[in-house]
């Protein structure tokens, strides 16, 4: 049971991560290429970031219970893995639930992104929001990559 619990925390965490690095450094930049449209690349972007939050919440809490039952004790949740994991769901729900549908009432308001001076306070608005998002994604990939450290790390008799 320990070993298919322990792939269940290495699969979790790891497929989360390169969920991330995969969205990040292909998807994005290939659809904002591949299309003409920015609106339209946007909008797939943000359909594929719906899954991808969702995919990691559920990731987070298959971690979790891994986690807890192999440690068979609540205190697990104060390990540096642990802490890091609840971390990344933190901010992928702050960026599901509070950013994205800050930046969607905007979208709709403004009609076109890709239309909508620069100098507008919309524009504005939407563009710090854009980037809390971008920041809130990279600190879900860096905090990953230190929750897969201890995860992968040897643990101590």
């Amino acid at each position: 049971m320990t070993n298919i619990l322990r792939f269940v925390q290495v699969f979790a965490i790891g497929t989360w991560v390169g969920s991330i690095i995969f969205f990040s450094f292909v998807v994005a930049p290939s659809l904002f290429t591949a299309l003409g449209n920015r609106d339209d690349a946007g909008a797939v972007v943000r359909l594929s970031l719906f899954g991808m939050h969702h995919y990691g919440v559920v990731m987070a809490i298959l971690y979790l219970i891994a986690g807890v039952w192999l440690a068979r004790s609540a205190r697990w949740f104060i390990s540096p893995a642990a802490i890091a994991v609840i971390l990344m769901l933190a901010f992928t729900v702050a960026s599901q639930y509070v950013v994205i549908p800050r930046m969607d009432a905007l979208r709709t308001q403004m009609g076109s992104i890709a239309a909508t001076p620069a100098e507008s306070p919309l524009r504005k608005e939407f563009d710090h929001l854009h980037g809390v998002s971008v920041d809130l994604e990279a600190g879900v990939l860096f905090v990953g990559m230190i929750a897969i450290y201890f995860t992968a790390r040897k643990e101590r008799a």
